[in-house]
């Protein structure tokens, strides 16, 4: 999927990773509750009375309930979370990796909404929508004055709707209407390529249900059209996690069979685990998307020298992958210190007739675990320290110090190892890295430095490529380690 980094786009990678949990779809076990605290039901059922009798204007019994359980949730940490009825949809089309929409990656540019790239066979794609085109109006309503999101809201919808986009074309400077109609969209989450005869370049900006087949059928690919790979660099940074069993798949396919990938701890039996690198571990639901892969590289790709990308924005299961392969000394891990969401999710219907993925009403999120690296190390608030830290661009980390991590996010979860101590240089870096913003904001479009993952202006690529060739690096002279900040109580 193309990745072209904007500004604001730097900034708030990290807010997104806080949004794309580790989420296991374990079973949690029902029945056996714990006593209910009689004192404090009957303050909520007297607040719940007040309420409804008191306030200014009659309010929705219904909507009390749920906003009191969603309170009663939240209030527990950043990713704990109630999803009703909307939510859960949004939440399964971030983890399936479908939705219902016209299937273009996008970006903003100067107010506008700018294609990145129509996803092949989309919608989109068919009615001839072209990179770099901008939509100036969604049906009636101009694009100017809409934030990313809510564009996004705009142009999905139900299967079988039609959307209107004006288009406006810059290489032939004209603006022109295109109706599309919705359907569902399969994200791609894995891209590859051959950088140079014998090194190549896999990324994965997300773990999702299809990540491993799709991530299996790339790496076919690049042996097939490099069957003599002399290295090879998986690109983690800003992916913001996903599925469990998608990080321990991706860590398998890389590392000795049976070794841990990943360890968790918590209240109930559930859990407690241990996920190692065999299929009965990632491949409960069917066949091992791995094993045609080792067969078509003959197990090359347990050996081939590795290197590990990350930055701020790689949290959650890409943490655990970049963790687990640290830990082996199976690659090196490159770039800045990644964003340190330490915890697994649990996503449950509140209907226990019906599994999260046809759930027909509401579900909970809930932080059920604390995992660890294979060497016992919480990354929760702290994240994965790469072996050589690497800048993003040449002229340094620019604005890594505005962008938010987890030790940043209220009311975030400790990481249970040792007393928590305060940055105080934390204000500085981001005072300093404000400055460096605003100017940079004041700079055209095209003289403002956002490196395309991937691509040949891709500072940190380059230098993992130097990495596996045993050439000298670039090392930042700027990024120290960040110790996770004390919570205010």
């Amino acid at each position: 999927m193309g990745h072209k980094l904007k500004i604001t786009g730097w900034i708030s990678l990290g807010v997104m990773a806080g949004a794309l949990t580790t989420v296991s779809l374990q079973t949690v076990a029902r029945g056996a509750l714990a006593p209910l605290p009689l004192e404090e039901l009957q303050q909520l059922a007297a607040v719940f009375g007040m309420v409804k009798s008191n306030y200014v204007e009659p309010v929705d019994e219904k909507k009390l309930i749920t906003d009191a359980i969603a309170g009663m949730v939240a209030g527990l940490d950043p990713h704990s979370v109630y999803l009703d009825k909307k939510a859960l949809k949004d939440f399964n089309e971030g983890t399936t990796g479908k939705f219902v929409g016209v299937g273009i990656e996008i970006s903003q540019e100067d107010g506008l909404i700018k294609v990145v790239s129509p996803i092949e066979g989309s919608p989109a794609f068919r009615a001839g929508i072209k990179p770099n085109d901008l939509i100036v109006k969604i049906d009636d309503t101009p694009v100017k004055g809409l934030s990313l999101n809510e564009g996004v809201k705009r142009m999905r919808g139900e299967p079988n709707t039609k959307v209107l986009l004006s288009i406006f074309r810059k290489d032939e400077n004209r603006t022109f209407p295109v109706t599309i109609v919705r359907e569902e969209i399969r994200t791609q989450s894995v891209r590859s390529k051959v950088i140079e005869p014998g090194y190549a370049w896999i990324r994965l900006s997300q773990f999702q249900e299809r990540t491993v087949a799709d991530f299996a059928r790339k790496m076919e690919e690049t042996y097939k059209q490099e069957p003599k790979l002399k290295g090879l660099v998986l690109d983690l940074r800003n992916d913001p996690g996903g599925y469990l069993d998608a990080a321990v798949a991706i860590s398998a396919a890389f590392l000795p069979d049976n070794v841990t990938v990943v360890s968790a701890n918590g209240q109930l039996p559930e859990s407690k685990f241990t996920y190692k690198a065999a299929p009965r571990y990632y491949a409960r639901r069917g066949p091992d998307p791995l094993k045609q892969l080792e067969e078509v590289t003959r197990g090359a790709l347990k050996s081939v020298p590795l290197v590990v990308l990350v930055n701020e924005g790689s949290a959650s299961a890409s943490e655990i992958v970049a963790g687990a392969l640290q830990d082996h000394q199976r690659a090196k891990v490159l770039g800045s210190q990644t964003f340190g969401k330490g915890s697994v999710q649990t996503a449950v219907c509140l209907d226990p007739a019906f599994r999260m993925d046809n759930c027909p009403t509401a579900a909970l999120k809930l932080t059920t675990s604390r995992y660890y690296t294979p060497s016992g190390k919480s990354i929760q608030a702290k994240g994965i320290v790469p072996d050589v830290m690497i800048d993003e661009t040449q002229e340094g980390n620019l604005f890594a110090a505005l962008r938010t991590r987890e030790a940043d996010l209220e009311k975030h979860l400790n990481n249970g190892q040792g007393e928590e101590t305060k940055d105080a240089s934390r204000e500085k870096s981001r005072e300093e890295a404000r400055k460096k913003l605003e100017a940079e904001l004041k700079k055209p479009v095209a003289e403002r430095k956002a490196p395309e993952f991937g691509s040949d202006q891709d500072f940190q690529l380059i230098q993992a490529i130097k990495q596996l060739k045993g050439l000298p690096v670039q090392v930042s002279k700027t990024q120290v380690e960040r110790t996770e900040e004390k919570k205010d109580n």
